[in-house]
């Protein structure tokens, strides 16, 4: 039995060759009906396309690769879901790489990728890039998320700047004056500390002395606990925190309610991230929301026009809110 032919495809389908080989390869505007249409017919007739003839024809893969630091965090694990879906939907296949904040096993996974011959690179790494050279000699499309590379790489993130303000802001009209913010130790480009610099301003305009402490972002609980209560220990003043992560906050509390620290009545805390899972286990955190959603779907659409000969560069930066609980109290 002869195989099926595209032709036979449009024919059963009752549109154009040229609209099938659309539909398959994801190009151009297509209504939902004509994309209906030519899946039935394809599963009808049992058709598959030559995906060897498609890369050559294309000169694309049609694959991605998404390299992260942990998908075990809540951010970067519902990051990694959200781009999948976004590149599925517009015809892409991903291969992911937890890279685990390991540079020899981020080298090893930049180095797969690029020998599958990836079409473009979504990286959300931790690592400093100075000490991965095959970042520099990639000649393929890349975006970075929430992670500044280098000028000629677009990057996508939330207001980073903006979400430290109004934490910090947000503190101080809640009555805490002794404010202390957690960051991560600093190895990358200082675009990547804004939510730091930000809580410096504020603390600063408001004649306020800005106290931050420095952990590993990937730290074991054992040590996050510890780096906690030596917070504590050293500043039994406290009454407000600003951590850049909401797993930091997280660890805050449970020190808290171990040393029969009250919050929001002794101390108040705000967190940054907000992904659902987060605020679902944790509801009583206040935090700062990244539009994650929106930020996954900008850098596919990126990435997307690098892929097709576009030139795209700069910072992308959207809009954070804060989500308000119990961890903060009344205002004012």
């Amino acid at each position: 039995m002869n195989q099926p032919k595209m032709t036979d495809v449009a024919e059963l389908a009752g549109v154009s060759p040229t609209t099938v080989s659309r539909v398959i390869n994801r190009r151009g505007y297509l209504s939902e009906k004509t994309i209906n249409k030519v899946e039935e017919a394809m599963r009808k007739l049992n058709y598959r396309p030559n995906t060897v003839a498609r890369q050559l024809q294309s000169q694309r893969t049609m694959t991605i690769g998404i390299l992260v630091p942990t998908v075990a965090n809540p951010f970067f694990g519902e990051l990694t879901f959200k781009l999948e879906r976004y590149f599925f939907n517009a015809g892409f296949k991903v291969l992911i790489g937890n890279a685990e904040n390991d540079i020899k096993k981020e080298r090893l996974y930049l180095q797969q990728l690029l020998a599958r011959q990836v079409d473009g690179l979504v990286i959300a790494t931790h690592n400093h890039q100075q000490q991965i050279p095959e970042y520099q000699n990639a000649n393929l499309p890349i975006v970075s998320v929430d992670r500044y590379l280098r000028s000629t790489i677009p990057n996508v993130s939330s207001d980073n700047y903006a979400g430290g303000r109004l934490a910090t802001e947000e503190l101080i009209k809640r009555g805490a004056t002794h404010i202390i913010h957690t960051d991560s130790v600093e190895r990358f480009n200082k675009r990547d500390y804004l939510r730091q610099q930000a809580y410096q301003d504020v603390m600063k305009e408001y004649g306020l002395e800005p106290i931050t402490y420095k952990i590993d972002f990937d730290s074991k609980p054992a040590l996050m606990h510890q780096f906690f209560n030596r917070i504590f220990d050293e500043h039994p003043e406290a009454d407000g925190f600003f951590t850049s992560n909401d797993m930091d906050a997280i660890q805050l509390l449970q020190v808290a309610r171990q040393r029969g620290v009250a919050v929001p009545d002794d101390i108040q805390v705000i967190g940054y991230d907000g992904v659902p899972t987060t605020t679902r286990i944790v509801p009583e955190l206040s935090t700062i929301v990244q539009p994650l959603d929106a930020m996954a779907k900008t850098a596919v659409s990126i990435l997307q026009k690098e892929i097709n000969g576009e030139t795209v560069t700069g910072s992308h930066n959207l809009p954070v809110k804060l989500r308000v609980s119990s961890s903060l109290k009344d205002k004012l």
